[in-house]
């Protein structure tokens, strides 16, 4: 089986088409012990798989570690961080490279950017990421995000123009970005502003100008599954993104998906059961109210309702990602 690889933008970074996104594997989806992870990971590298993305928040290191650990030519690792200056900055990245046991992490990301401002506020972090690609310990630096205007304002940034969106801000610092990890998909879901044809002129004209893209939530978080075909057709029309990173949890899902990506045959059986599953947001009768999920719901699928004063999720709205599990103080929210 033979996956394509692509340039990620001009980072000289070759990275399979279909990248592992370790965030299934983590403890409020699957909650895979890392030698399970592991081994899932290596069989996936096997298959032809050179590209993971993990964070910060997704508790998956170790995981990797373990695959790391089995294999003998390493994958490319993307991570991402909420840091927002250099001593967070600092910390997060000494976790990944102490956790993962490497000297250099191709890929370090500010994760989930909103707007020009989060990018702002995120500035000092961003400067010391690009100190460490300076000393070779990086080798590309970039942002995720679920939301358009990010993504337009790197570009401006890159092609110095930036009158539209940096109001007066100094944009010199991301002119150095090197990478945009968006969310990109059939519908738009989980954007925070536009819709899915506007991501995806902002991502050509983000390509044009030397961003590597790879998308995320091709098939929104799961909502897509009766419409699979269009979804991943849309997802393979994008070009311009180099690869997608995709959830996980066996070997089976890994060979259909590998199959998928090299365009060759998927077995019907396994191609009906992963159109069949369907994942949900559960929130256990134990939750208080204390909000902290709804503040962490970029999706604006989550809100306290007012007769029980409990948390409640608005399936339409959800795109499974979990990170609203990672606030909950009671670990009352899962994946399953």
């Amino acid at each position: 089986m033979s996956l394509a690889r692509h340039l990620l933008g001009q980072t000289g970074i070759e990275v399979s088409r279909l990248a592992f996104g370790t965030l299934t594997l983590g403890p409020v989806q699957t909650n895979l012990s890392p030698d399970r992870g592991g081994e899932l990971l290596a069989y996936a590298f096997e298959r032809g798989i050179n590209f993971v993305d993990t964070a910060e928040l997704y508790g998956t290191y170790a995981h990797i570690r373990a695959a790391l650990r089995k294999v003998t030519k390493p994958p490319i690792i993307a991570s991402k961080c909420y840091a927002y200056d250099r001593e967070t900055a600092r910390k997060s990245f000494d976790q990944a490279r102490r956790e993962l046991d490497l000297d250099v992490i191709d890929l370090f990301l500010l994760h989930e950017q909103e707007t020009t401002l989060t990018l702002e506020g995120h500035k000092a972090a961003f400067a010391f990421f690009l100190e460490q690609k300076a000393k070779g310990l990086i080798r590309g630096v970039g942002i995720s995000t679920h939301a358009i205007e990010p993504v337009r304002a790197l570009t401006q940034a890159r092609l110095g123009q930036t009158h539209e969106l940096w109001h007066g801000l100094d944009s010199t610092l991301y002119r150095e970005a090197d990478v945009i990890h968006p969310l990109l998909n059939l519908r738009g879901l989980g954007l925070l502003d536009g819709t899915a044809e506007d991501m995806v002129q902002a991502t050509r004209e983000a390509a044009a100008a030397g961003l590597g893209l790879y998308g995320m939530k091709m098939l929104g978080g799961g909502h897509f599954l009766k419409d699979f075909d269009a979804a991943v057709a849309f997802a393979f029309e994008q070009t311009h993104v180099a690869a997608y990173a995709v959830g996980m949890q066996s070997e089976a899902e890994i060979d259909m998906n590998c199959a998928l990506f090299a365009g060759e045959p998927v077995e019907t059986q396994a191609l009906e059961a992963t159109r069949a599953r369907r994942r949900h947001l559960t929130i256990a009768d134990w939750c208080t109210g204390c909000g902290n999920c709804v503040s962490r719901c970029a999706s604006q699928a989550l809100a306290i309702n007012a007769q029980t004063g409990q948390a409640i999720v608005d399936e339409t709205k959800c795109v499974l990602c979990g990170y609203c599990a990672y606030g909950c103080r009671d670990f009352c929210i899962k994946v399953i």
